[in-house]
């Protein structure tokens, strides 16, 4: 299996990077993060056009995920299943040949003294017991996204200077490794210890792919069973050096399955 993870900044501008790239590179699974439209107007037909099965659930200007496959979802659910929270459009979870697929776009926080980092923290928490109560750590089963949490100093250029930076800060790297710690690994560290690579640049900072000034934010995670049966992980930059990019890229991972 090959699945493939990109924050796509607005499907409706992406659209062609995403097309271009489903299909010179064919994967199972594509899941999509930040697709900014709501559903009515959702692009479904041109990505069905791609031969994929597409679940999407949005809303307008803001948030959003998607999911394509090349074959139909056998489970499909959205949200994390709280009527105490807004169920924003931010998960999608679906099973694939077998295999549970959670598409996450984690709250990014605004600033560490706002409400909304208060709200990010909440919302690993309400992951992880969203895990607990339909994964079976001992099973098959996939989390990825942007996950808007960098784990640590190697995952971002001058760590020294981000701190306090909300997918920086500690009680974020925190709250992402509890939520890791239900039973999920990181593929791309567990296969690349020690290499430095990123999946976000920020539009900000005109230099900052030629520099390499970045982040990484986007990940792919995988129960111990599968995560051992992970033979590669890589960062394709080309989505990101295309001429209307997203800030981030895409982010691909194989499974011997």
């Amino acid at each position: 299996m090959k699945l493939a993870t990109f924050n796509v900044n607005s499907i409706r501008r992406r659209l062609s990077v995403v097309v271009d790239w489903v299909k010179r590179n064919r994967p199972d699974v594509l899941c999509l993060q930040e697709t900014k439209v709501q559903d009515s107007e959702f692009p479904l037909e041109e990505l069905t056009a791609t031969g994929y099965h597409v679940t999407y659930r949005g809303m307008k200007g803001y948030n959003g995920v998607a999911l394509l496959s090349r074959v139909p979802p056998e489970f499909v659910s959205f949200g994390l299943g709280s009527r105490q929270y807004p169920d924003e459009p931010r998960l999608i979870h679906v099973v694939v040949k077998g295999i549970p697929v959670i598409n996450t776009y984690i709250p990014q926080g605004f600033r560490i003294d706002s409400p909304k980092f208060q709200y990010k923290l909440q919302w690993f928490q309400r992951l992880r017991r969203y895990f607990a109560k339909h994964l079976f750590p001992t099973r098959p089963a996939i989390w990825c996204g942007d996950m808007n949490v960098a784990p640590g100093p190697v995952d971002v250029h001058s760590p020294e200077k981000h701190k306090d930076h909300v997918c920086f800060h500690e009680d974020a790297q925190r709250a992402y490794q509890k939520t890791m710690a239900w039973g999920f690994q990181d593929v791309f560290r567990r296969l690349y210890p020690h290499r430095q690579q990123y999946t976000f640049w920020d539009y900000r900072q005109p230099s900052a792919v030629d520099a390499n000034r970045g982040w990484r934010i986007d990940h792919i995670l995988a129960t111990p069973v599968l995560a051992q049966r992970c033979t590669k992980v890589e960062v394709d930059m080309g989505p990101r050096r295309n001429g209307h990019p997203s800030d981030h890229t895409v982010l691909w991972a194989k499974f011997s399955i």
